[in-house]
């Protein structure tokens, strides 16, 4: 029950920042990717918009597969930018922090949507059935 509540806590100081723009779930996951990111990190530190950027889509990739795009579009995320606002919105309230020089604008165009989320799928050789 603690994880529960601890949603219920997040989700309220997130609708007393930013009304409606982004699913709930949408701020949720890049909390989860921020932990995710620190996971593959030998030693946990700060890391950029960019290397968060990367992470949340690795992640989407992990959870959603084929359907990780649709589903962040769902949430409202169709840009790294929109990453950047959940972030910063996230900041706001008290559950992420920040260095001096971090910006939200460190997050835009680190990736277009539709090329980094097909590369995992990329084809790579020919299958015959027989």
């Amino acid at each position: 029950m603690p994880d529960l509540q601890f949603a219920v806590d997040v989700l309220a100081r997130l609708r007393a920042e930013e009304k409606d723009r982004y699913d709930e779930r949408a701020y949720l996951f890049v909390l989860q990717a921020v932990e995710f990111i620190q996971t593959t990190l030998e030693v946990r530190r700060h890391v950029t918009g960019a290397e968060l950027a990367w992470a949340c889509r690795d992640l989407a990739v992990q959870q959603f597969g084929l359907l990780a795009p649709q589903v962040l579009a769902y949430w409202g995320v169709s840009r790294t930018g929109d990453f950047g606002c959940i972030v910063f919105t996230l900041v706001r309230a008290g559950l992420l922090s920040t260095q001096p020089r971090d910006r939200e604008e460190d997050f835009a165009a680190v990736y277009e949507f539709a090329t980094a989320f097909s590369e995992p799928y990329a084809w790579t050789g020919v299958a015959t059935l027989r």
